[in-house]
């Protein structure tokens, strides 16, 4: 539409992608928790945690326009349905911040910092584009991991060997 904002429209990417990522953290079971495939990668729930917090931080961002490593609560969840819960509520009010900001509000800066100390910073929309691709980069992962633990993979933006229609 010709009067949307980039807030407005980040919401409908951001809507986009939060089907096909509620799809993967739905299959998730309990106790695949823990596992991982090398001692490098990261263990399944972390991998399934980044993707379900992700808008926490498209909110942080907005809101807050900082996101601290180092005091950022991460949830621990127990259940797949506390993890696709915690999404949920993350999706829904990253939704309500994105519609309600504004375009001269986006190009304020955000600072990602540890303990502090900033790391760096960049405008709030280049952070909200970035959060969103790396969103996608997580829920890419965590369908490999799926595959190599015999769990059917969504169709995400079309049929996967698992499902040839949508």
């Amino acid at each position: 539409m010709i009067n949307e904002t980039l807030g407005q429209i980040y919401a409908q990417e951001l809507e986009s992608e939060a089907r096909a990522s509620r799809r993967c953290l739905e299959r998730i079971p309990e106790k695949l928790f823990t596992w991982k495939p090398h001692e490098k990668s990261l263990t399944m729930i972390y991998t399934a945690l980044i993707v379900a917090e992700i808008p926490k931080w498209i909110t942080h961002i907005i809101e807050i326009s900082e996101i601290d490593f180092a005091t950022i609560k991460h949830f621990q969840p127990k259940t797949t349905g506390e993890l696709v819960n915690h999404f949920e509520e993350n999706l829904t009010v990253a939704l309500s911040s994105l519609q309600k900001v504004t375009d001269e509000e986006l190009l304020n800066l955000f600072y990602l910092k540890n303990n502090g100390v900033t790391l760096m910073s960049s405008s709030k929309k280049e952070n909200i584009s970035l959060s969103i691709n790396h969103l996608v980069h997580h829920r890419g992962q965590l369908t490999v991991y799926m595959r190599l633990n015999d769990i059917p993979v969504p169709s995400i933006y079309g049929p996967s060997a698992d499902e040839k229609i949508f």
